[in-house]
């Protein structure tokens, strides 16, 4: 259910994201899971993806289809903390019909790193807290 994830975004669905066989495809889902989670990490942690000394990188994504959707409508993409480690984040996606039809669900694991030495490090400060409030 889409009221298990404390943060849910709209997403309008695009022309283009359905494929040959008339249902979003399956990168779509991917794409959707990276733009929810980054646009929350700029909005809500702090996370300032030019200039700041920490980054996040993917290491791990995972998707599991549920069922169908397509142009037009949209998606409720739900997003939680489903693991926060010292240095990496597992966040948890839920994509939504709008009649709230779980269509995908998802992982996607970010390390947080030093931006010029792509080193690992402490997830703290404002983004710690934001991750963890998003943890329940």
């Amino acid at each position: 259910m889409v009221s298990e994830y404390p943060h849910v975004r709209t997403v309008p669905l695009r022309w283009k994201d359905n494929d040959v066989y008339g249902h979003v495809n399956n990168v779509v889902h991917y794409s959707l899971m990276d733009t929810v989670i980054n646009t929350w990490l700029i909005e809500e942690g702090g996370l300032d993806i030019e200039r700041g000394e920490v980054i996040g990188l993917c290491v791990e994504s995972h998707c599991n289809y549920r069922g169908s959707v397509s142009f037009p409508g949209s998606l409720e993409v739900g997003l939680r903390v489903g693991h926060l480690g010292r240095s990496s984040v597992r966040y948890e996606i839920g994509m939504f019909s709008g009649e709230g039809e779980l269509i995908a669900e998802g992982h996607f694991v970010h390390v947080f790193v030093d931006r010029e030495s792509r080193r690992p490090v402490e997830v703290g400060g404002k983004l710690r807290e934001s991750l963890e409030a998003l943890a329940g």
